[in-house]
This record gives C-alpha cells, sequence and structure tokens, in this order.
C-alpha cells in the first residue's frame, strides 16, 4: 500500500474546506439582498448626498446692501458684491429694514455703506464700512465674515488702481492656499466619506450578518462539521473582504470620475491603507457578532462603536484638533481616525510618508490587536 502524506493530506483537507466554507458565503452574499444593498447601493447613495448635496462651501448667500448716499463709488462697491459667486446682494434703503430682514433670517449679514462713505474716500481718510453678521451659526459667521473682508479688500485694490495710487496698507497679503486650491469642501469631504463606507461594509455589514446566522441557526449546523474554529474565520473574512474593496473601488471611481477629486498620491498606498483599515472594521464587526448574537442588538453595537466614531470622532467632518483635549484622547483609539488622515493626504497631497507611515502603523497594530481578540473568543461552542 502507498503511504499518504499527512501534510499534504492537511492541506488538501484544508483548502477543501475554505474552498466550501468560502463558496458557502459568497453564495449568501448573493442570495442576501440587503448586504449588496449595504456594499454598492448604500455607498452610492452616500457619495451622491454628500457630493451633491452637502457642501461647506458658503455660496449665494443673502446679504443686505445699505447705502445712504449712492456715488460712483458705493455702486463701483454693491457691484463687486454682486459679481461675486458667494453672494445674493439684496438692496434696503435704511440700516433699521436691513437689521429686520437679518432678525427674519432673510439675509445672512448687512453691508452698511454710510452716507460719508465717498466724501471720506475721495479725500483720502479712512472710509469705513459697516458689515453686521448672523452669528447663530458661528462657523458660516465666520466664513461669511471673511468673504466679505475678501471682497472689500478686492475692491479697495481695484479703486486703487483705477484712481493711480498704491494702496495704503501696511501689510500687503498675498494668499495662497495649498493641497486644495479650489478651496471645494467636496474634495475634502468625499475622500473621508469612503472611510465611513469602509466601516459600513466591514463592521456593520460583518456583525449583521453572522449574526443572522446564529438567529436562523445556521451557525450551530457549522460548529458540527469538522471546519476548525480558524477556518470559520476565514471564511468569514474572505468574502466580505472583496465586498469591501469592491465598495473601495467604487467610491474611488466615483470621486476620480464624477466629482472630479484629485488623487495625487500612489493607489498601492491607497489600497495598502484601505486593507488594513477593511481588516480591522471586519473584525470588529466579527468580534461584535460573538457578543451580540442578536441582529438588532448587533447593528445597534455596531452604528455606536464603528460608525458613529467614524463619522463625529474621525476627523471626516469635525476638526480633531479645535475637540477638547478628553475627546481628542479618544479619538487616538478610533481606527476611522488614522483612516481618514490617509485618504486625504493621499487624494490632495500626495505620498507624504511621515503621515502615512505613522497612520499605516497605527492601523497595523489595531488590525492585529482585534484579529487576536476575535480569535481568542471564538470557540466551535455554542455558548
Amino acid at each position: 500500500m502507498s503511504k499518504v502524506d499527512p501534510r499534504k493530506a492537511f492541506r488538501h483537507g484544508f483548502a477543501m474546506r475554505m474552498r466550501g466554507m468560502i463558496r458557502k458565503e459568497f453564495l449568501q452574499i448573493r442570495r442576501d439582498p440587503s448586504s449588496i444593498a449595504i456594499a454598492f447601493v448604500l455607498p452610492l447613495v452616500l457619495l451622491l448626498i454628500f457630493g451633491y448635496g452637502v457642501s461647506l462651501d458658503a455660496q449665494h448667500v443673502p446679504v443686505a446692501i445699505v447705502v445712504e448716499a449712492p456715488s460712483p463709488a458705493t455702486r463701483s462697491l454693491t457691484a463687486a458684491f454682486g459679481n461675486s459667486p458667494y453672494f445674493r446682494p439684496v438692496d434696503f434703503s435704511s440700516i433699521q429694514e436691513a437689521e429686520d430682514a437679518l432678525k427674519r433670517r432673510l439675509v445672512d449679514g448687512i453691508v452698511w455703506v454710510r452716507s460719508d462713505f465717498a466724501e471720506n474716500l475721495l479725500s483720502g481718510e479712512t472710509a469705513p464700512v459697516g458689515v453686521v453678521v448672523n452669528g447663530v451659526d458661528a462657523n458660516n459667521a465666520r466664513i461669511i465674515s471673511g468673504y466679505i473682508q475678501g471682497a472689500w479688500l478686492t475692491w479697495l485694490e481695484q479703486y486703487a488702481r483705477d484712481q493711480g495710487r498704491p494702496l495704503s496698507s501696511a501689510v500687503s497679503l498675498e494668499h495662497r492656499v495649498w493641497f486644495n486650491p479650489g478651496v471645494r469642501s467636496r474634495d475634502y469631504l468625499v475622500p473621508g466619506l469612503i472611510a465611513v463606507i469602509m466601516t459600513l461594509i466591514g463592521a456593520l455589514l460583518t456583525a449583521l450578518v453572522v449574526a443572522r446566522e446564529w438567529e436562523r441557526g445556521t451557525m450551530e449546523a457549522l460548529m458540527v462539521t469538522p471546519v476548525a474554529a480558524r477556518e470559520i474565520l476565514i471564511g468569514k473574512i474572505v468574502p466580505y473582504f472583496f465586498l469591501g474593496m469592491g465598495g473601495l473601488i467604487l467610491s474611488v471611481v466615483m470621486a476620480v470620475w464624477l466629482f472630479d477629486v484629485p488623487l495625487r498620491g500612489s493607489l498601492w498606498v491607497l489600497f495598502l491603507a484601505s486593507t488594513l483599515f477593511l481588516m480591522t472594521a471586519l473584525a470588529m464587526g466579527l468580534l461584535i457578532s460573538t457578543v451580540a448574537r442578536n441582529q438588532f442588538v448587533a447593528g445597534q453595537v455596531a452604528i455606536l462603536s464603528t460608525f458613529l466614531p467614524a463619522f463625529i470622532l474621525s476627523g471626516f467632518i469635525f476638526d480633531i484638533g479645535s475637540m477638547p483635549a478628553v475627546i481628542r484622547g479618544v479619538t487616538h483609539i478610533i481606527a476611522a481616525r488614522y483612516y481618514v488622515a490617509i485618504l486625504q493626504t493621499v487624494f490632495l497631497a500626495g505620498d507624504v510618508w511621515n503621515v502615512i507611515v505613522y497612520n499605516g502603523l497605527a492601523l497595523a497594530v489595531m488590525t492585529v490587536f482585534f484579529l487576536s481578540i476575535v480569535k481568542k473568543r471564538t470557540r466551535k461552542r455554542l455558548q
């Protein structure tokens, strides 16, 4: 009789079991419309909403223009606001009417040109312009105030050139914007949104699917098969890893080709960082499913522990440096924080290695940490 090599037999059996496990998961994904929706339809919807519907840019802001004594200079100044894409000027005859419109939220700011403006301007004296901004939304108020100041300085420079004299200013400002010269919030939001999408696919989808198997009893049937615990883990991770990478490819293609977001870094850096983050998210989803074997509970835990932190505490929308010290400390345990930093750097700045290496190492540590916990907690037992 021929002797059977036990190592060869083990490898063959392992390959057969893994092939069966992965095929089972892919069939389950294909038969489950919700998995396809979360992996591909939801990212599409989120990208369209944030790409077209959400903007941190203030454009066509309604601004009240009050000119007490019209003159060629005041008409030139008000025309500067009318020609700007950032403002939608509304003329008022008195400051009282403009203030009333501001209180009723009909306008977001007031530009008040007093009656002595033209006289002071022609005589070379200071010709101040009054500016009132609605401060209910502090961030929007700062943006509008900056836009008004920019429009005012631009008009002053043009007026000085028309008069053939230099602008009397102690400081000459020359603005230069790096990495996002168009100053479009879309270029900032869309790359960060990829982290939220990968969190949804990796953590939320995995937690829901595995919890659903516990509810339906298919996990118990799997436990009585010869498949080892680590083979179950690999069989769960591989299909959803490919599903997540498919969502990443869809997101990158839409970002670059649909929203014109620049991709200045390397694709291989982007995919390597995405692999690390996706493995972390998958491990977190599997860990949640081992604790919560009910779909509703698993979904709530996944949203609270992965999705909301990725949305709020990752720097995707809210600046981490502006947060209180305690909250800044909490963000260091949020995996999406490091992934968002890499995404925004690779898309807008390129391969800045000190940023990529630091955040990539942090993701690698978190990947190993969560996979180790999942491996330790996964046993072939029903309790």
